[in-house]
């Protein structure tokens, strides 16, 4: 049974509903690393592939410096929007920046410091992500690979120099027949959504995710009109929020301090199309949203004690939103402190562009709002879904 928030984005159509998530992972913070942003520019054939970086300067504006070659046969220029395609690590000595190809399914090792290709590797034979693309997520020791086409979870060893090697695979499935979306991994934990509306947890201490038997439906898709999208984690691991496909914005939150899922908490948060990315700030005050349907971003107030979402605020609608580009989708930050800094966000179009947007929060109020230098043009992508930022987030 295919997800019933799947489908496929032609250059040329206007797709009914992606979904996604950005997910990065990082473990050490260093003022003095390079900063910069990647995309997955997830170009489709006869084009190359490749990932686009760009410098961050003064007060988070981007400046693109260049692409790095990762295939061809490459990109699909479409899919999930919580398939997060590229996934950043800093941890000692490894500087890396990975990124997936979905037709053929191989990843990619970028080192941040040459921005050149060091390592890639393929999963088993079915492992490719055709129909709408490989998500990534890490720690230190693995990397891990959502195949869309086979939904299979694909288990890589991160090894010295950016390079990775295959460990192995396992086959999973939502409680309605889902193909795996979203993902995150923390500590011994691996959350993943089946875009089907049911949700499940893995153990991965041995490498191999191996699951908890916690597989559940969420708590708002009884309902039936919204289902688990995009998933993040907190510092603690104490709890795992999901945004989800929904006609609202809406977000659920599972404790997860047993080591497996409870039942979710719903929060409506706005009435703004669709919430299938989301991102917490470093000091997890603020958790960022995209819109994806309505070309906004909205922040709500997070309490990591409680695990609590209330309300704060939603962005106008970006600049070029229907006339210059079609869907919002993965977020990252400019900062590793505090709330983030400047929040950016992937304009999915053709060609595609990157929002710079400001975040002011105190006294339980904030506001967004665009940069003037905002967006920052990605020519090298016709259809993008996935960023990510160097250094990343430090959990």
């Amino acid at each position: 049974m295919r997800s019933k928030t799947s489908v496929r984005c032609p250059l040329w159509a206007v797709a009914a509903m992606l979904v996604g998530v950005c997910v990065a992972a990082g473990f050490a913070v260093d003022a003095d690393k390079p900063h910069y942003l990647f995309t997955n520019d997830d170009v489709p054939s006869p084009f190359t592939s490749t990932v686009s970086f760009y410098a961050v300067g003064a007060d988070g504006l981007l400046t693109i410096k260049g692409k790095v070659p990762i295939g061809n046969p490459g990109g699909i220029a479409g899919g999930y929007f919580a398939a997060n395609r590229v996934s950043v690590l800093d941890s000692g000595n490894a500087e890396c920046v990975y990124a997936s190809q979905a037709v053929t399914g191989e990843i990619e090792g970028i080192a941040v410091k040459t921005l050149e290709v060091d390592g890639h590797a393929f999963g088993s034979k079915k492992d490719t992500g055709v129909s709408n693309g490989v998500g990534l997520a890490l720690n230190a020791q693995y990397l891990y690979a959502s195949f869309t086409d086979s939904s299979n979870l694909g288990t890589f060893r991160v090894q010295p120099g950016c390079k990775i090697k295959f460990a192995g695979d396992i086959t999973v499935a939502g409680l309605q027949g889902g193909v795996i979306d979203g993902m995150a991994v923390h500590g011994n934990i691996m959350v993943v959504t089946y875009g089907d509306g049911s949700i499940e947890s893995f153990d991965i201490s041995a490498g191999v995710p191996k699951a908890n038997g916690d597989e559940q439906n969420s708590t708002g898709s009884r309902s039936g009109n919204t289902y688990p999208s995009g998933v993040d984690i907190t510092q603690d691991g104490h709890y795992a929020i999901f945004g989800d496909t929904s006609p609202f914005t809406v977000v659920e939150v599972s404790d997860i301090s047993s080591g497996k899922l409870t039942p979710t908490v719903v929060y409506r948060l706005g009435n703004r199309l669709n919430s299938s990315n989301l991102l917490l700030s470093p000091d997890e005050t603020l958790l960022y949203i995209s819109n994806n349907q309505s070309g906004t971003v909205t922040a709500a107030f997070f309490d990591k004690s409680t695990g609590k979402l209330s309300k704060g605020c939603s962005s106008l609608p970006l600049k070029g939103f229907v006339t210059n580009w079609s869907y919002v989708a993965s977020l990252a930050l400019e900062e590793t402190t505090g709330t983030g800094g400047v929040v950016y966000v992937a304009e999915y179009g053709a060609p595609s562009s990157i929002a710079e947007v400001n975040v002011k929060a105190a006294s339980g109020k904030c506001t967004l709002t665009e940069s003037s230098h905002s967006p920052a043009a990605d020519p090298n992508s016709t259809g993008l879904l996935s960023i990510g930022a160097f250094p990343p987030r430090p959990f």
